[in-house]
């Protein structure tokens, strides 16, 4: 396995995949490998032949079904479980003599790659994996080659099996060649990996997306995103972009492929029906389109209804009680009543013979 230092150019990356680690012991005096389905032997040291030797594996007793000739443990068919630290003593003196860990595993198979530009056209990274674990260390050398010449190749700080090249020129016909080949204690395997410049650029999913309902407009939505931040160079290398949208009472998209442009009006919104919006971005010549970003959520502006002014409502806001509006109720029948005086002819007669009698009482006194 290769060291990469951060001044150090080196045309090899090499990256070691522990898909199954298993940390043997400080106090092993060294470590042996098996291959699962094998047999495996283990020497006691450089006893003789006819040594008398006993042995332990994670400290119990080895079970009688192994075989012991002389100074060597053989185990047959061994799997996951044969791994451990065993340790062999001489029977004469019970004093321990070596201590092996054993690790049981695979051989690597041909690691299966892929390659990308999210950052066109500064460069690409590729990435590989084991379509199984190895059970033990498992380390990846890699090589780039453009042109007949190798190119640098440098290691990733965050993915342990990912390596990053800078494009040694933009629009260039001739193809790039990556090999990869996985190398473990009991084996190794190589795939490589031949394209085009053009056929690997894919940006990454546009950021930030929103949607918002716009004002007085029951159908309408404003849509808006931002390009990804890892495309260096949008003026000079531009993205077009791909927006879906729907209801999500329905689970068919509605599409629209807009270019220089980091908007949209969506205007034959269902009113009032909640929508699920997503966008994809690609370079405007070359590549494939990114992956779908981040689903946002939006519903079309809903006008509100007109409120309903109940009672209440309407003595706070005028001061005016109810009691105040209302007719006074009609006395009962057995109420005492104010006495109302006469009215008509009857009052007319009343008054002229009051004044007759005063006249005739005025001539008697005479």
């Amino acid at each position: 396995m290769c060291l990469q230092m951060a001044n150090l150019v080196t045309s090899l990356c090499c990256v070691v995949l522990a898909a199954v680690v298993v940390a043997y012991p400080r106090n092993a005096d060294r470590i042996q490998y098996g291959r699962i389905g094998s047999d495996v032997t283990m020497q006691c040291g450089s006893l003789d032949n006819d040594a008398s030797v006993s042995w332990k594996m994670n400290g119990t007793y080895v079970k009688a079904q192994h075989s012991l000739e002389g100074p060597r443990l053989i185990l047959t068919n061994v799997s996951l479980n044969h791994t451990g630290l065993y340790t062999c003593f001489q029977k004469q003196d019970d004093d321990k003599h070596e201590a092996i860990f054993l690790q049981i595993g695979i051989p690597p198979l041909e690691p299966t790659i892929t390659c990308r530009s999210n950052t066109y056209p500064q460069g690409f990274y590729c990435s590989w994996h084991q379509q199984h674990s190895t059970y033990i260390n498992t380390t990846f050398d890699v090589e780039v080659q453009h042109n007949q010449r190798s190119l640098e190749v440098k290691k990733d700080l965050f993915h342990k099996n990912r390596c990053h090249v800078r494009f040694p020129e933009v629009f260039s016909s001739f193809p790039y060649k990556v090999n990869v080949t996985a190398i473990n204690a009991l084996g190794k395997a190589s795939a490589t990996k031949t394209f085009e410049e053009s056929t690997i650029v894919k940006p990454d999913p546009p950021e930030r997306v929103t949607a918002t309902p716009i004002r007085f407009n029951p159908r309408r939505l404003e849509v808006s995103w931002h390009s990804p931040a890892t495309w260096p160079d949008i003026d000079n290398f531009p993205l077009k972009y791909f927006l879906r949208y729907r209801p999500l009472i329905r689970e068919q998209w509605q599409h629209v492929e807009l270019s220089d442009t980091t908007s949209h009006n969506i205007t034959d919104a269902y009113a009032g029906k909640e929508y699920i919006i997503q966008v994809a971005a690609k370079d405007t010549e070359i590549g494939t389109w990114s992956d779908w970003s981040v689903a946002v959520h939006a519903t079309p502006w809903i006008e509100e209804p007109v409120p309903v002014v109940s009672t209440t409502e309407v003595e706070f806001h005028t001061g005016i009680t109810m009691a105040e509006t209302k007719t006074s109720p009609m006395p009962c029948s057995n109420a005492p009543q104010k006495a109302e005086p006469p009215v008509g002819g009857a009052a007319t007669v009343i008054t002229f013979f009051s004044r007759l009698l005063l006249g005739m009482l005025l001539l008697l006194l005479m």
